[in-house]
């Protein structure tokens, strides 16, 4: 009995390498090709990240350092476009595409832009940026809608305004600016007293410990509203 058990038992082991063997060599040579790519790609990747990636990242930080230095003495223009010898942010952005720099270079370049009275170009820079950090990004949605409405795109910038309101609402005393910035605008320029309406009563609710929230009801009373 016991050897009969044996036997029966080597028998589906051996069934079971011969499946396995014949599995492999039906299969060998696109298991082989899948591997090799594998391997490749994973090479690939980590030699564009270690050997180009990352030492163009530090290039291009580097050659913003001065644009940023430009830029907190409020020199522009230079920030801007460079002294001839160290370049700005635009060409930091045209140089060194795709990095992190040259995404931030990008909120800079829309700053300098806003300030300098080119909205055009303010707007252009400042719809290309993105980032992770809620505020400043809050903070180019409102930029944005600045260059916007200065350019009379005012369905475009009151959006914008909208956007940066409450993009990150935990920023009690930014968020607030930027909802009663969507109210006015609203109010004063799109003439639509029930968007008024509604972002001021929004405003007051939402943050009635701010500055902003304290001014909602009296906004709110030359519209017709009173508590």
């Amino acid at each position: 009995m016991a050897e009969t058990q044996a036997v029966s038992h080597y028998s589906e082991d051996q069934q079971t390498i011969d499946r396995a063997r014949d599995f492999w060599d039906k299969y060998n040579r696109p298991i082989l090709i899948i591997c090799s790519a594998i391997i490749i790609l994973g090479g690939a990747y980590l030699a564009y990240k270690y050997l180009y990636k990352q030492p163009l990242e530090v290039k291009a930080s580097d050659a913003m350092s001065k644009a940023e230095e430009y830029y907190r003495m409020d020199s522009l223009k230079v920030a801007l476009n460079g002294d001839g010898i160290n370049p700005g942010f635009v060409k930091v952005i045209d140089k060194y595409s795709g990095t992190d720099a040259a995404n931030a270079a990008k909120y800079y370049a829309g700053v300098c832009s806003l300030k300098l009275g080119d909205y055009a170009k303010a707007a252009k820079y400042l719809s290309d940026f993105s980032t992770d950090a809620k505020q400043i990004q809050a903070r180019a949605y409102k930029l944005l809608g600045d260059a916007d409405a200065e350019q009379g795109k005012n369905a475009d910038a009151f959006t914008n305004y909208k956007k940066a309101a409450h993009y990150f609402e935990d920023d009690d005393i930014n968020s607030s600016e930027y909802l009663f910035t969507a109210a006015y605008f609203a109010d004063r320029v799109l003439k639509s007293s029930k968007d008024a309406t509604d972002l001021f009563k929004e405003l007051k609710n939402k943050y009635p410990h701010t500055e902003r929230g304290f001014d909602a009801d009296k906004y709110l009373a030359q519209l017709g509203v009173y508590n």
